[in-house]
């Protein structure tokens, strides 16, 4: 065999053999690729639960006496006694000031010591027309006052009321809220019943006050801030699910939720709902059984067909 032979055979086994390398080289890469263990998700589920359910809207209610009434002077004179306080209660006929004319001031007992039938004191007795708080308290004892001159108020204990904003595009719910619940600050809850509504509404809020009268009301003050509720919508049994298990896009226009089929994949199902309550949110369509297991924590970003991981909540 010549040497230029040699040469063309060792030309061809390079030849040969560098394709074959790299085509081997190429194969571990997909071999390792389809061996690549699918990612797990670790996950809570939650179940389908029938309860009532409620739309409610939520309005300031303010305290208020409706009624009050102005006390006053009924002559010129000093007050020779005050027998009431700011924020003392007071019955209806009770005697709240005593006025000394100015003329029984300077003249003294004189006429009565020239003639004892004439009994004159100068003396005049104002007494409360009606049962209720002193809420201000305008002159103190020695004052001088002038006949019709205001020397207190007294707010209507009877008239106290709560006063109920309302956007006069909900009118029509009124109708339907005669009776409602006004939370306190304080986290107490009165049952109120609406009496009246105002015949007014405000020029720039569009508001519409009602009257509302609620029990256990005798020592609450007024311009008490508190809380009514308004039902727009109401079912006793709708079936719910935790807020967290509903997801939405970001318009908020498609929801759906992620259901197990079995112990290790979730399916992506499409949901109608309905009224949303505290935490939780009515599912209208589709009908779910409350064996159904849907996820309500680790669903966040989960793609149709997920392998999940059930977890203990």
């Amino acid at each position: 065999m010549t040497i230029e032979i040699k040469r063309l055979l060792a030309r061809a086994l390079v030849l040969f053999t560098v394709p074959a390398l790299f085509s081997c080289g190429s194969k571990q890469p997909a071999d390792d690729e389809e061996h690549t263990p699918e990612a797990v998700t670790p996950v809570t589920i939650t179940h389908i639960i029938t309860e009532p359910v409620s739309d409610t809207i939520t309005l300031n209610a303010t305290s208020v006496f409706l009624q009050k009434s102005y006390v006053k002077a009924n002559a010129i004179g000093y007050i020779e006694r005050v027998n009431v306080k700011p924020g003392q209660y007071v019955q209806k006929g009770q005697l709240l000031f005593i006025i000394k004319t100015k003329e029984a001031q300077s003249i003294g007992n004189t006429i009565n010591s020239l003639d004892k039938n004439f009994r004159f004191t100068g003396v005049n007795h104002i007494r409360a027309s009606e049962g209720g708080y002193i809420s201000q308290l305008n002159h103190q004892l020695g004052d001088y006052v002038q006949d019709g001159e205001q020397l207190a108020i007294i707010s209507d204990h009877n008239s106290f009321a709560f006063l109920v904003q309302v956007p006069y595009e909900l009118h029509g719910l009124i109708a339907q809220n005669q009776n409602l619940r006004i939370d306190l600050p304080d986290g107490t809850k009165l049952p109120g019943h609406i009496t009246s509504t105002m015949p007014t509404v405000d020029t720039l809020a569009q508001t519409q006050g009602l009257v509302v009268k609620v029990n256990g009301s005798a020592s609450l003050p007024e311009n008490l801030v508190a809380k009514a509720r308004l039902i727009k919508a109401a079912k006793t049994q709708a079936p719910t699910l935790p807020k967290s298990a509903v997801l939405a896009n970001e318009t908020l226009t498609n929801f759906w939720v992620m259901k197990l089929i079995n112990d290790s994949t979730a399916v992506k199902t499409p949901v109608k709902t309905g009224i949303e309550t505290g935490n939780r949110i009515e599912i209208i369509e589709p009908v779910f059984k409350s064996a159904d297991r849907i996820i309500e924590t680790g669903n966040y970003g989960l793609a149709d067909t997920a392998k999940i991981k059930i977890t203990k909540p």
